[in-house]
């Protein structure tokens, strides 16, 4: 971004909005949210952006694909209050659940190599099986998650004649499990249901063959973005320095 002529190398908010095509009010919003640094008044008390507050709006709207709003913002909060090593920490943190998460799309490719249907049963059908409590715990869930999910179709437990309680077989806890980490993935229950009934009626691991691809492909793209974010957030700090 030139200097601005007409402010004697001053940028205004409509300066940076510009750029990226945003409202100035969204500027104005960004400075009291301190994801940029505060601006000086003219004697009119209109803002005076540098360009080290251009650099902050680049550094803010990179990090945001691959970090999300919340973490994109509290790390530039942090850098403009002079907590450079809170900001760099947040930054881990997102790499870190970003290789959970790959960690969680490798533990679903290799869930799939077991979900073939025992021929002749039905989910939840067999003899024995588990409460609703045990299985929750198991998967670091509260119940009424399960409930959730049965209403939805991701899991069908039969009911105990006696109790009435929820007994979930082993096919259910497998249904369970890899709707716990579809869920971690991003994906909406309806879609859950859905590839989990075509698994079902075809009794084949095609349905979610597509459903991994773009899952990859969205992790990809995270991890470039990060590294988009990574560029803009240095080029800030250099202004800084």
């Amino acid at each position: 971004m030139g200097r601005n002529l007409q402010t004697g190398g001053w940028l205004r908010p409509v300066d940076l909005a510009r750029e990226h095509g945003l409202s100035t009010q969204a500027v104005r919003n960004y400075e009291e949210a301190g994801i940029l640094p505060p601006a000086d008044r003219t004697t009119h008390g209109y803002r005076r952006y540098t360009a080290a507050h251009a650099a902050a709006l680049r550094a803010f709207l990179a990090l945001v694909p691959g970090h999300g709003h919340g973490t994109a913002a509290a790390v530039m909060r942090a850098v403009n209050e002079g907590a450079a090593q809170e900001a760099f920490r947040l930054v881990d943190e997102s790499h870190a659940q970003l290789l959970e998460d790959r960690r969680t799309l490798h533990a679903v490719e290799e869930a799939l190599r077991d979900l073939e249907p025992v021929r002749g049963e039905e989910p939840g059908s067999g003899p024995g099986g588990t409460f609703i409590g045990p299985l929750a715990r198991g998967l670091g869930i509260r119940p009424a998650t399960l409930r959730t999910w049965e209403r939805a179709g991701l899991v069908r437990p039969r009911r105990d004649p006696v109790t009435g309680y929820r007994v979930y077989g082993e096919a259910d806890v497998r249904d369970a499990r890899l709707a716990h980490q579809l869920r971690r993935g991003g994906y909406p229950l309806e879609r859950i249901a859905l590839l989990l009934d075509q698994v079902r009626s075809a009794g084949g691991l095609e349905p979610l063959g597509a459903a991994l691809t773009d899952w990859h492909a969205r992790l990809a793209a995270r991890a470039r973005a990060m590294l988009t974010g990574a560029a803009a957030l240095d080029a800030y700090l250099r202004t800084r320095d």
